[in-house]
């Protein structure tokens, strides 16, 4: 199982459940137990497809593609 949410500078990220903590982009390292939880997905495809979904709803159309769509 994968957990969603968001680091203090509004980036959504995915953890394993487990894990006691994740490094954003940001540089911030974050307690997983101590954040909002916002979904549980089952796969990492689904945690992957669910932050970029999330992102698109916050800041608008990211610009996610698949490499093969390059």
């Amino acid at each position: 199982m994968y957990l969603i949410f968001r680091c203090d500078c509004g980036r959504v990220l995915y953890a394993k459940k487990g894990v006691a903590t994740r490094k954003c982009t940001c540089g911030k390292t974050i307690k997983v137990k101590e954040r909002r939880i916002f979904k549980r997905v089952e796969t990492r495809e689904e945690a992957s497809e669910a932050v970029q979904e999330m992102q698109d709803e916050i800041y608008g159309n990211t610009g996610f593609k698949l490499a093969s769509e390059l």
